[in-house]
């Protein structure tokens, strides 16, 4: 019994990933979300243990009391961090950018009207009905302020499963998030009366300094993480290591130390790996922490939602007259929320990327309760300052509320999303996707026909073979505009080019610099949806043609003299910057090629590939001369730009070498690592060219004949 009660939280995380890969199987052909499923789970174990059900000795009862009796904070801290961590690591940080005041919005005022007219919501009920009668406004402000954050774990994981667009998902995401910080410190506000902190002396300067401590802990810890895994080496299992000992450095010093809040700081701490810290990982870093943080965030998505269910269901007292009263409570709140969004809507539909009726319907049903919320009800019930009574409602109200949420809102969401047609395919991208599919079909039957002739494969069965095929499908008969099918090849030339940034980078062939620059390019086209050409990309063509110097201060000599040396640097990179620019273009146009002889587009159809042509065309001939004025103007400093790129070319090789042999079992894991760590120091040392530069500056000169 002993050794049960001591294991017993390992035995509930066996149990719970058992349980939730069954689930999870089960669930495949299903609508049904797989964390509503898992919480579900979890009341059910939890019940069974409350009514006795379970044997009185036993790994699982065991198992299910060590979650019932579990410290509330404890959740929080063990499996919060992952989960806000993944979540900002993988948000779009330009998405976020344009999102962000929309999310403020909802996350500070909204807030505070959410948790004055969910007081009054519980003041009105408190008049009516006798059992909450002992309710006054300090416990239904204190109510409102822990009842209105929308919670991040619920949130984000049940985004990941619905997969709606990155605009809309990263707005709720993102106030999910934010709207922590500002529930804490309303929360304190009103419970901090009955306990030995206090209420805050300053509601919204804590706001602000909660907010913002936060985000500056967060930024300050990704730095030092990154610059710690510059000295670690590149084994990926050591920098994963670091970066998970940074999240929960970032949350723990943050909550529990400093008293701001740790998933503000944890959401900066995220961002800033993604877009600080990613390019200096090595490709093969990346690939870990994917598959690592996808397997940690499944891990910590299906026992959070467990846990919640079971202390639900072993903590909470639930009467017929209770119910009555939580279901009026349930419906309130969600008025509370549709008039929050209502109030804000004319302001949120100018910003950012604006917010359509529809989303803001989805914003509304879309407002999960979770952990958080439960959380601070829990402290709360242990509170012996506040009346049992109001202690017993607010727990009930809470539970009832992140119970009714996630069983009615979360499954209810999807056929409410299909309804609304925010999730309904374009036709023109239904029609591509099509042709590329009928694109894979065609090279698996090409395929088959030169196994038909291999000698070796002679005696297959090959009816038997050609059943494996993928069964031929009908062409869609769909209807849309030329516009349409422009903008989504447009978008899809994008997502190429951008994977294409990410691989030249890893390739040696792009700096960090450069891959910055074309990915804010491609930022700027995405937010247009793809809807202007692919010719107006400004930010591309402004580091030399468009600049002041280039254009005007070029024609006189002494400045010429003077700014060699300053502008050796912007030369360098511009000609990284054309180069790469050059590479994408050329690939858009095979990716259009390959569009083109597609069987599947009607003769106009394919007219449309010669509009897209025409703008990458104009992209390349603007490139190219760009690129031939540079070399005239400053040879020496384009010449160190070449030799910048071959450098990396070469070096990115050995890498893949080395990578390769270690792979085949040639060389050992630290023979690898020290390989790597040579390259590591050959290529920090490309920017002594700059230094062997300014020795022969005068160069330019001589090469221009002045």
């Amino acid at each position: 019994m002993e050794i049960l009660d001591l294991l017993a939280p390992l035995l509930f995380v066996v149990i719970g990933l058992v349980a939730g890969a069954v689930l999870k199987s089960l669930l495949k052909h299903s609508s049904l979300p797989y964390t509503v499923c898992l919480f579900c789970l979890g009341v059910v174990f939890g019940l069974l243990s409350r009514f006795n059900v379970l044997p009185d000795v036993g790994v699982l009862r065991s198992a299910v009391d060590a979650v019932a009796n579990m410290d509330p904070d404890l959740i929080l801290y063990v499996f919060l961090p992952l989960l806000i961590f993944d979540g900002a690591y993988e948000m779009d940080l330009h998405v976020f950018r344009k999102s962000l005041f929309n999310s403020t919005l909802l996350a500070g005022p909204g807030m505070v009207i959410a948790m004055f007219l969910t007081a009054a919501l519980i003041m009105g009920i408190a008049a009516f009905v006798p059992q909450c009668s002992g309710w006054n406004w300090n416990y239904a402000l204190m109510f409102g302020a822990l009842i209105s954050a929308t919670d991040p774990v619920a949130v984000v994981a049940l985004l990941r499963e619905l997969g709606t667009s990155k605009r809309f998902s990263t707005l709720v995401d993102a106030e999910s998030m934010l709207n922590d910080g500002t529930g804490i410190v309303l929360f304190m506000l009103f419970y901090g009366a009955y306990t030995a902190a206090g209420a805050p002396s300053s509601p919204v300067l804590d706001c602000l300094f909660v907010v913002a401590v936060g985000a500056l802990l967060g930024w300050l810890l990704a730095r030092l993480t990154i610059w710690s895994l510059g000295q670690v080496g590149g084994d990926a299992a050591v920098q994963n290591s670091a970066i998970i000992v940074g999240a929960y450095i970032t949350f723990i010093a943050a909550q529990a130390f400093m008293n701001v809040s740790g998933v503000i700081a944890l959401v900066a701490f995220g961002l800033t790996i993604s877009y600080v810290g990613r390019p200096h990982l090595k490709p093969e870093v990346h690939k870990f922490m994917q598959s690592f943080w996808e397997l940690a965030s499944y891990i910590a998505n299906t026992l959070i939602f467990i846990i919640v269910g079971i202390v639900i269901a072993a903590k909470v007292d639930i009467t017929w007259q209770s119910i009555v009263i939580l279901f009026a409570v349930y419906i309130g709140i969600n008025l509370v929320r549709a008039a929050m969004v209502l109030i804000l809507y004319p302001i949120m539909k100018k910003c950012g990327y604006g917010l359509t009726l529809r989303e803001s319907v989805i914003l509304v049903w879309g407002g999960l309760r979770g952990a958080l919320g439960l959380t601070l009800a829990l402290m709360v019930s242990y509170t012996l300052e506040i009346p049992e009574d109001i202690r017993r409602q607010i727990l009930l109200f809470t539970a009832g509320i992140v119970t009714l949420t996630l069983t009615i809102n979360a499954t209810t969401i999807r056929w409410l999303l299909l309804k609304l047609g925010l999730t309904k395919i374009p036709s023109a991208k239904m029609l591509l996707d099509f042709s590329i599919r009928q694109q894979i079909a065609d090279s698996s039957d090409k395929y088959l026909e030169k196994l038909k002739n291999r000698e070796a494969l002679v005696d297959s069965d090959w009816k038997l073979v050609e059943t494996f095929k993928h069964e031929p499908e009908p062409a869609p008969e769909v209807k849309f505009h030329p516009d349409d099918l422009l903008a989504d090849l447009r978008l899809r030339i994008l997502n190429k080019e951008r994977a294409l940034c990410w691989n030249m980078y890893d390739e040696g062939i792009i700096s960090f610099v450069t891959l910055r620059c074309l990915t804010a390019s491609l930022d700027e086209q995405y937010d247009q949806s793809g809807r202007i050409p692919l010719s107006s990309r400004k930010r591309v063509f402004n580091f030399y043609n468009n600049s002041f110097y280039t254009r005007w201060l070029k024609n006189f000599p002494l400045v010429r003299k003077w700014s060699d040396v300053y502008f050796h640097d912007k030369i360098v990179n511009g000609y990284d910057l054309a180069r790469g620019f050059f590479i994408t273009q050329k690939k858009s146009l095979e990716l259009i090629d390959e569009f083109a002889h597609s069987k599947v587009l009607t003769p106009n159809e394919t007219a449309q590939m010669d509009i897209l042509r025409g703008e990458i065309g104009e992209n390349i001939e603007h490139i190219t001369a760009v690129m031939e004025e540079m070399a005239y103007d400053y040879p020496v400093s384009y010449r160190c730009g070449v030799t910048r790129k071959s450098i990396r070319m070469l070096l990115a090789n050995e890498r893949r070498q080395i990578e390769q042999f270690r792979s085949e079992g040639i060389l050992s894991a630290s023979e690898a690592g020290s390989m790597f760590d040579d390259i590591d120091e050959r290529h920090a040392s490309i920017g002594s060219l700059t230094k062997t530069w300014k020795r022969n500056r005068k160069l330019n000169d001589a090469s221009r004949g002045l």
